[in-house]
């Protein structure tokens, strides 16, 4: 089912003393994680704490479904920095499925499989705001929605409007990216404040992105 864009932001306003249902409300951020940085972990944070939910998972992709095939490292290099990067952090948690599974990591087979495991939990889908407006090309999208709740985390100068029904969480900006922290490696610079320092550490001990 086609979709048009409306309205710049349809915001879903969430109460912070929403009655007791008893179902587990969960977070996933999903990623390639190559590696994780600081803005991966405060996305995760706030968006968990401004929408009430039990936890948030990390969960870092197989294989990518994108048309641009990504480069990246060996899956357990990335698993091993995000259980560093989350370690002492209350509310945040992995979930390796798709390493697990590997093959491409299309949304709607992971979140079936996890709904299917876990029937008492709502799960909630976090994408950047430029995420949002390719929502219509996303691996069965109109099933997807019926399985999680998509939130989308809103950047400055970036506006974008969807029919699909997205919570919008504001989070303070900070202009980190992945790409941005190899660069810095590989050309002899530390990415310190950028990555959490035990990530780092794991980093320059195992010669990354040199």
């Amino acid at each position: 089912m086609a979709l048009d864009l409306v309205t710049p932001f349809t915001k879903v306003e969430l109460e912070a003393n929403v009655e007791e249902t008893g179902r587990k409300q969960v977070g996933i951020l999903g990623g390639n994680f190559n590696p994780v940085h600081n803005a991966h972990l405060l996305v995760a944070d706030q968006v968990r704490q401004q929408l009430c939910l039990d936890e948030v998972f990390l969960m870092p992709e197989y294989i990518p479904p994108h048309i641009d095939k990504k480069e990246t490292i060996d899956e357990q290099h990335r698993l091993n920095m995000l259980m560093l990067a989350i370690n002492g952090i209350e509310g945040l948690d992995i979930e390796p499925i798709e390493l697990e599974r590997q093959g491409i990591s299309y949304t709607y087979d992971t979140m079936k499989l996890l709904t299917e495991a876990h029937p008492d939990t709502d799960y909630y889908f976090i994408i950047g705001a430029d995420m949002v407006e390719y929502l219509p090309k996303w691996h069965r999208i109109d099933e997807l929605v019926e399985l999680v709740q998509f939130v989308g985390v809103q950047r400055p100068k970036y506006k974008v409007g969807t029919s699909y029904p997205v919570i919008w969480v504001d989070v303070p900006l900070m202009d980190i990216s992945s790409t941005s922290v190899r660069e810095l490696i590989k050309t002899g610079h530390n990415p310190n404040f950028m990555v959490p320092q035990p990530v780092l550490a794991y980093i320059k001990k195992a010669g990354l992105y040199r």
